[in-house]
């Protein structure tokens, strides 16, 4: 599992034209599942995001989590996070979990933020989104389930 992590002061996501999600001070995670992926797996991820101490303190040191500043989340489904670019120039996506298992983990992933009292927002499964963000540092962080404890 894949999370490209990034701190923004605001961003939103739309389809067909309509906000279907927009946040302000939090994060905007792009969530990429593979095959091998668990709800185990999905919520070592979702308990390291949620810790990550990327905030400024009151003396500007990255020192709070979201959790800490009461920030907001916009998590958004991108099976392209597990491109292989190999060979060729055209990636193929062979490595991305197929949609019904992808879904049924994003949905969990959703559900695990919510449970934390968090403001969530997300973008909708399979859609042609269209996602804007005003990247806050800039920050941004690649969380990879293979580099975590899980």
């Amino acid at each position: 599992m894949r999370f490209v992590i990034q701190r923004v002061s605001n961003a939103k996501v739309e389809v067909d034209n309509a906000t279907v999600g927009k946040i302000e001070n939090g994060f905007l995670v792009l969530i990429g599942i593979t095959h091998n992926d668990t709800t185990e797996i999905a919520e070592a991820m979702v308990k390291k995001m949620l810790k990550l101490r990327v905030f400024s303190d009151e003396n500007g040191k990255m020192n709070e989590s979201i959790m800490d500043i009461n920030g907001e989340l916009l998590l958004i489904s991108q099976f392209t996070l597990y491109a292989n670019c190999k060979r060729g120039n055209r990636p193929d996506f062979l490595n991305a979990a197929k949609p019904e298992c992808a879904n049924k983990l994003y949905e969990y992933i959703i559900e695990k933020c919510r449970e934390n009292e968090i403001n969530v927002q997300t973008g909708i499964f399979g859609a042609d989104m269209k996602v804007e963000l005003v990247n806050d540092g800039p920050v941004t962080i690649v969380l990879d389930s293979d580099e975590i404890a899980i």
